[in-house]
């Protein structure tokens, strides 16, 4: 990683650039604020986790980066900059349809919407992130909810979260050929759900032994938590409204895509 990962990329900044929403004719008054200098200071909160109105200079204002990181949000900027990303990988053959992998770790995160009190965190109100990546780590969706709602009850949604990945003949692809969990995943009714989905669960049940060798299979999802969590803000959530934090999360997602591109390109 860059020793300046703020840095907006040439590479980069061409995917972005067509995504923006365009400004309307200008107005008398300043001018505003370039977009690229803009991502700069929302990927510096991004990655440095610090309040908005201590960003420094050359970002332009803390609040300028809040109000547009609102206004590329609600464009869905972010979210189509993963789709692209995700098609990219498939075209270069870097994602793993074999199998994907979802979890839900521990809460780790503070107040908001979407907030509730942590089974492990003596109660504390907290949100949590749930996560379905492929056989490789790539994550396909993220979903954030309160920090006291079980992994089993997002299954289904992480599965249909899936964006449709074009980039390989045929129709654009958003169904592994199976799914991967641990016992916190354990429901009957769920594999019959992913079945009639044709996606074979692979999910280990609770008081039995853990399947042979699925922690080896599954262990990426867990190093793509750690990617996510290297991303500052992420690690500690102080977005009280969801789509803001939610903002972060896709951009997070579309990052670990470039990067991932780029390595596989090199």
């Amino acid at each position: 990683m860059s020793t300046r990962p703020w840095i907006v990329h040439d590479d980069l900044w061409t995917l972005i650039e067509p995504l923006l929403p365009p400004w309307p004719e200008r107005s008398p008054g300043p001018r505003p604020v370039a977009d690229r200098l803009c991502l700069q200071g929302i990927l510096y909160v991004l990655h440095n986790d610090i309040a908005w109105q201590l960003l420094p200079l050359g970002f332009g204002s803390g609040q300028t980066c809040w109000r547009r990181l609102e206004r590329w949000q609600q464009a869905g900027v972010f979210d189509r900059l993963h789709r692209i990303l995700l098609a990219e990988l498939n075209v270069a053959g870097a994602l793993d349809w074999s199998r994907a992998c979802v979890d839900g770790p521990h809460p780790c995160e503070k107040g908001g919407a979407d907030t509730g009190p942590s089974p492990v965190d003596r109660r504390k109100t907290g949100s949590k992130h749930h996560l379905i990546c492929d056989g490789r780590g790539t994550p396909l969706k993220v979903i954030t909810t309160a920090a006291n709602v079980n992994d089993v009850t997002q299954t289904l949604a992480l599965v249909d979260g899936i964006p449709p990945v074009a980039g390989r003949p045929g129709r654009p692809r958003r169904r592994p050929d199976a799914l991967l969990g641990d016992k916190g995943y354990d429901s009957n009714p769920n594999r019959e759900e992913l079945r009639k989905r044709r996606i074979l669960p692979v999910i280990s049940c609770k008081g039995a032994p853990n399947i042979k060798g699925l922690g080896k299979l599954r262990y990426v999802v867990e190093q793509t938590f750690a990617l996510f969590h290297q991303f500052k803000r992420l690690a500690v959530r102080w977005e009280r409204r969801t789509e803001l934090h939610d903002a972060f999360v896709s951009l997070a997602c579309g990052l670990i895509c470039w990067r991932r591109l780029k390595k596989h390109r090199s």
